[in-house]
């Protein structure tokens, strides 16, 4: 379960920009391991373009998904 502290996290589901916003929590700021929960690959691609995460962040991930 991905913890948002400062929205309810199903009224964000709801809505195609609040699953984004999930999506960028998650990649922000990680998962628990008590979560056991993995960040879905397909969504990541799917939103690449809509997703506001730090540059060098995004920049790694880009070399690890499409390998350039």
């Amino acid at each position: 379960m991905v913890f948002i502290w400062d929205y309810d996290i199903n009224e964000l589901k709801k809505t195609e920009k609040g699953r984004i916003l999930i999506l960028e929590r998650m990649i922000n700021y990680g998962l628990f391991l008590k979560d056991k929960e993995k960040i879905p690959l397909s969504l990541v691609k799917k939103y690449w373009n809509e997703l506001r995460i730090d540059p060098q962040r995004k920049k790694f991930l880009k070399f690890l998904i499409w390998k350039h």
